[in-house]
């Protein structure tokens, strides 16, 4: 006899596969096979915003060759012509972003030449979440050879496009969390901008992204509360954040890297 419960979402089933993937290496490539199957999607990249002006590339994964340079590119300076960037940033926390279909009239001059019409890009659709201080921005895109989403492929992106943007933030926020201190320790000597950090510095700021307190931090490293709180202080003043979402950001980027997946 058939069950009289509610029934599956259909939208939730048909990305299981980028949800069973959350917080493994092969996350991206499975996003982009799943958007490829679900809306024909040829390329996706992925950012994360604060509301401080930091930026960060988080992935790159599909068939645009220069999708790495691009990515570098939005995050150092073109995110400020963004047209969607005032509704992403009067969004609440929370709450699934839809952003308007793409048209080139939206882009000035330089910024719809070089995303665009150097890229060769034909099509755009978006949609992003803010969880705390961060905002996971994640970018839709199709090429010539593909032509424009269809109206078909435009409404199936509506429907999932929540739980996309729900499976992205979860996995970078799962990678920060998840990454041993060994690896953190890698990070911090190696990568800038955290090996502008004191030793003392980078001591506390692993300390805080494996979740410690300030207090469990003083004590584990033996010094007073007062002093730990400063160098968090300098910490945050050096990388030019005020928060430990922020701190996050940087190190998600920095774990991810620029990817060109195919």
């Amino acid at each position: 006899m058939r069950s009289h419960g509610m029934a599956p979402n259909p939208a939730t089933a048909d990305v299981t596969p980028a949800v069973l993937a959350i917080g493994r290496a092969d996350f991206p490539n499975i996003l982009i096979d799943t958007l490829r199957r679900q809306a024909g999607v040829g390329h996706c990249m992925v950012f994360a915003l604060t509301r401080a002006g930091a930026a960060r590339c988080l992935l790159d994964a599909g068939n645009i060759p220069t999708g790495s340079d691009l990515g570098a590119a939005y995050a150092g300076q073109f995110r400020e012509f963004d047209p969607n960037r005032d509704m992403l940033f009067e969004a609440e926390a929370g709450a699934p972003i839809m952003l308007p279909s793409f048209a080139p009239r939206m882009y000035g001059a330089r910024y719809r030449k070089i995303f665009f019409n150097d890229s060769d890009i034909v099509d755009k659709c978006a949609t992003a979440i803010w969880t705390g201080d961060t905002c996971f921005y994640v970018n839709f895109y199709r090429i010539t050879s593909q032509g424009r989403f269809g109206d078909a492929e435009r409404a199936r992106l509506q429907t999932i496009a929540p739980a996309i943007g729900a499976c992205v933030a979860r996995h970078f926020q799962e990678a920060a969390a998840a990454a041993p201190d060994q690896n953190l320790a890698a990070l911090f000597a190696t990568r800038t901008p955290l090996s502008a950090l004191t030793p003392r510095e980078q001591e506390v700021c692993r300390r805080i992204l494996l979740g410690l307190s300030s207090e469990a931090i003083s004590q584990a490293l033996g010094i007073s509360l007062h002093s730990t709180l400063t160098y968090r202080k300098r910490a945050y003043e050096r990388l030019g954040i005020s928060s430990q979402n922020e701190l996050f950001s940087i190190v998600l980027g920095l774990l991810a890297g620029p990817r060109a997946l195919n």
